[in-house]
């Protein structure tokens, strides 16, 4: 049997920026480590990590009441936060491929029969840098799509329907099984036997 998979660092912050959108509560980190560890399935080692990875993306805001340190993002602010920061981003790619083509264009222009020149050098280094960035800031851009507010509700969302359709399953097959044990009077192992039904059949909690 293959070992379960961990998940990744982006799909932890996924989880982490969930937990704070659904619970809309003030936690301290040990609050966070504890609830967090059990609700999202995160390793709690690795907690503290993700969640200043989120205030560093101003995802999480963060401040120190008395003695402690207190965490919080509601999905109103983060949503506002998170168009800003997309808009900048978004614009900064933008900047970043049109210095791509109009490079990309002296480049084309400086090599003539190919010869290595030094301009043809130097904006071959410029093209690299300017592609290096426009890598990053798309890689960024993708870290606060995953952090979508209203994309993480819809997702909510869905789950909830797909779990009361399967439950409402579940409750017809056990009328059904009922009715047959009834009417051909046979028990509820047989019939979970007959239609290949595991024993720990149930509904979902």
């Amino acid at each position: 049997m293959s070992k379960k998979k961990g998940l990744s660092f982006e799909e932890k912050r996924t989880r982490l920026a969930e937990f704070f959108y659904e619970t809309k509560d003030f936690w301290q980190l040990k609050d966070v480590e504890k609830l967090a560890s059990k609700s999202k399935g995160i390793v709690i080692q690795s907690i503290k990590e993700v969640l200043d990875s989120l205030v560093s993306d101003n995802i999480v805001t963060v401040e120190k009441i008395g003695t402690s340190n207190y965490y919080w993002s509601f999905p109103s602010t983060a949503v506002q936060t998170r168009k800003r920061k997309i808009d900048e981003l978004e614009d900064e790619v933008n900047k970043l491929q049109e210095k791509r083509n109009e490079l990309q264009l002296s480049i084309s222009e400086a090599q003539g029969g190919r010869e290595k020149t030094d301009e043809r050098i130097v904006l071959l280094s410029q093209l690299a840098e300017a592609e290096s960035l426009r890598k990053e800031h798309l890689a960024e851009l993708e870290r606060f799509r995953d952090c979508d507010p209203a994309l993480l509700e819809a997702k909510e969302k869905a789950t909830r329907v797909a779990k009361d359709a399967a439950n409402r399953w579940t409750d017809n097959i056990f009328a059904l099984q009922s009715y047959c044990s009834r009417t051909f009077n046979i028990s509820s192992q047989q019939f979970y036997e007959q239609f290949n039904i595991p024993e720990d059949f149930d509904s979902i909690p």
